[in-house]
């Protein structure tokens, strides 16, 4: 039987001196077809083991029901077999490497919720990431189905994990040893025998408060790696010493430039790591694609919601393709392995460009009357979130009827996070939580007001994780101020209101006579708005078909087909459009915003139909792409282009 021990001075592999040289891989951000070549691209590199977290709310997306192949759940990016951690480690093992898992049940990893799942947190009951019963009644049931499939896999039953981490940076969220000892124990008692690890960042406070007995620190920085390992080392006084997070890249956020780091300046600071007999692991290796709805978000002076890339600057682009980094990476590593260096060799199933293809929409249909077509509105007692409506991700319609004899403004206390107005079916503004717009000016008249939410991810680090999405009520209508019109449509203009909206009509409140219903504030009181309904909008808007023709300015369903000769990663280029989602096949490939710094998106390979080449078959499959705008702009097209685009100039 093989083992792993935490020695007085190093990680110990069969009682021998081992230093741990690893690469982040989340197998959740990368298709399982890909997965064997970026290990092996890995192992190339001179890494040793592959780490990956594990999101609570990908396997658990509604309460009870797991999932460890992928494919399900709503508003799901995984493919099918994307959440087979068990194949994952596998294919780990199969490469010859060893594995590190970290469950949580808190990761942050710039992951939607910092992968938390939201129903844990809807009716307000249980605490978030402390010793509170409630919460820790769905971690324990949690980690016990986590210790089913790890266990299996650890080294000492022949598998390639040789570490399981207990929670994640707890020391820059609080400090409750109590909590942590029970995530100890607990962890233990779902067959985890492996070396058990915290990590949290190279501060004296952080790593104070972040570990408990019977964990072995770690920590999490990106440069000056040096102080980095004296800190720790004051932490941990014996033992071996290790990055659990060297983060050699950053991720970027909507409407903030892209980040990329120094390839030189960051394998400089690698060396100093190595220098000191440190372990490391690089976060990320590969980064891969926050596809659908996994995107996270962060609160730093204002809301910041994470791009759909998660390319992280990393030695492996997005697509798997090495660069700088990669090689600058190697060389500094091969001074420092125990074992010979594998040769060099070209990346594999990669082409150094992807093809440009073009191709135009064949179909455009309204958005709003085509979601309304799928279901009946449901009529809350009150201006609901949408975690109150069992919704925790994706969009939703609101909606009420006004009755306005002169312009109003209405205000809500928090709108979480995203919404484009419509009165009368006319869009009118945008309120939005990045850009801390929470009113709008509403014309005068009777006429129907719907309010299309976006969830644009749930925050992954610091005090907000956990909080509902939705409009956060009340709904106040106040006097407009005059000349003040709010952020409303690109004309600036005030739209005309059409009170027969395609939006249809809602059912009218009980005793109250819509044609004299007036919402009409005074100078001194506002009027709380009333009388809502809501809608989800179906996760998948790829299959929905549907018929009603599109609206000018109102959202919109694209479709389309791209012929591609081979199989091959593609990089769909998003300029000319607004913003909103891509399903690419019936795979729902992430968010797209014209706002920068991401232009283009990813799709694998594997995702991809061949056709052949040109006229070979005139009956050969065609790829369907649906795009969901809520900013169409007349003219736009399907097209792919060679290079990926991540670093556009940011539109405000």
């Amino acid at each position: 039987m093989t083992t792993f021990a935490i020695g007085e001075h190093d990680f110990l592999l069969d009682g021998q001196p081992y230093r741990i040289l690893s690469g982040a891989l989340h197998y959740f951000r990368i298709h399982p077809d890909q997965w064997a070549d970026r290990i092996h691209q890995a192992r190339l590199m001179g890494l040793n083991t592959i780490e990956t977290y594990l999101p609570w709310n990908a396997h658990e997306p509604v309460r009870g029901q797991w999932s460890w192949q992928g494919g399900s759940g709503p508003w799901s990016g995984s493919f099918e077999g994307g959440l087979d951690l068990a194949a994952f480690l596998e294919t780990v093992a199969a490469e010859g490497m060893h594995a590190i898992v970290r469950p949580g049940p808190y990761i942050c990893a710039e992951w939607n919720n910092g992968g938390l799942p939201g129903w844990l947190f809807a009716d307000g009951r249980a605490g978030v990431r402390h010793d509170e019963p409630v919460f820790m009644a769905e971690v324990e049931r949690y980690l016990r189905r986590v210790g089913e499939v790890i266990a299996p896999h650890q080294i000492d039953r022949g598998g390639p994990v040789i570490l399981v981490q207990v929670e994640n940076e707890y020391g820059s969220f609080s400090a409750d040893p109590s909590y942590l000892s029970k995530l100890v124990q607990i962890t233990r008692d779902a067959g985890i025998t492996v070396p058990l690890t915290s990590v949290d960042g190279a501060e004296d406070d952080m790593q104070a408060n972040g570990s408990v007995p019977g964990l072995h620190r770690t920590a999490s920085f990106g440069s000056r790696s040096l102080e980095a390992m004296e800190t720790l080392r004051r932490h941990q006084p014996t033992g071996p010493l290790m990055a659990m997070e060297y983060w050699n890249g950053w991720f970027d956020h909507w409407g903030v430039p892209h980040h990329a780091t120094d390839a030189a300046a960051a394998a400089a600071d690698l060396d100093d790591l190595l220098s000191t007999g440190a372990s490391v692991n690089l976060y990320m290796f590969c980064g891969g694609t926050n596809f659908a709805l996994g995107n996270g978000a962060n609160w730093d002076d204002g809301y910041r919601p994470t791009v759909t890339s998660y390319d992280y600057n990393a030695p492996l682009d997005e697509a798997g393709r090495p660069g700088a980094k990669y090689w600058a990476f190697r060389e500094v590593i091969g001074r420092y392995a125990e074992e010979p260096q594998p040769a060099a060799e070209p990346p594999h199933g990669q082409s150094p460009t992807a093809p440009a293809l073009t191709d135009r929409f064949s179909q455009e249909t309204d958005l709003i009357e085509s979601v309304e077509a799928t279901a009946d509105w449901a009529v809350p007692d009150q201006l609901p979130t949408m975690d109150q409506m069992g919704q925790f991700r994706g969009f939703a319609l609101y909606r009420t009827r006004v009755g306005l004899e002169a312009p109003a403004e209405l205000s809500f206390a928090e709108v979480r996070d995203r919404a484009v107005v419509f009165a009368g079916g006319v869009p009118i503004g945008v309120l939005s939580r990045q850009d801390e717009v929470t009113s709008v000016t509403l014309p005068a008249g009777h006429y129907d007001l719907a309010l299309l939410v976006e969830d644009q991810g749930r925050i992954n680090y610091a005090a907000r994780i956990g909080e509902p999405k939705g409009l956060i009520g009340p709904a106040l209508l106040r006097p407009a101020e005059t000349g003040e019109s709010g952020e409303t449509a690109e004309s600036g203009d005030e739209p005309a209101v059409d009170t027969d909206s395609p939006l249809g009509t809602p059912p009218v409140s009980e005793g109250l006579d819509d044609a004299g219903r007036s919402d009409d504030p005074t100078a001194t009181e506002p009027v709380e708005l009333t009388g809502w309904r809501y809608l989800p909008v179906p996760p998948n808007l790829s299959r929905l078909a549907s018929t009603r023709p599109a609206h000018h300015g109102r959202p919109v369903l694209r479709r389309g087909t791209l012929s591609c000769p081979t199989s091959q990663d593609l990089f769909l280029d998003t300029e000319g459009w607004g913003k909103g989602l891509v399903w690419f096949n019936g795979v729902c490939l992430g968010r797209f915003w014209d706002r920068g710094p991401q232009r283009t998106l990813y799709v694998p390979a594997p995702l991809v139909r061949a056709a052949g080449p040109e006229g070979a078959d005139p009956e050969a499959p065609v790829n369907e792409i649906v795009v969901m705008d809520l900013h169409p702009r007349p003219g736009a097209t399907i097209a792919t282009l060679l290079a990926p685009i991540l670093d556009s100039p940011i539109r405000p």
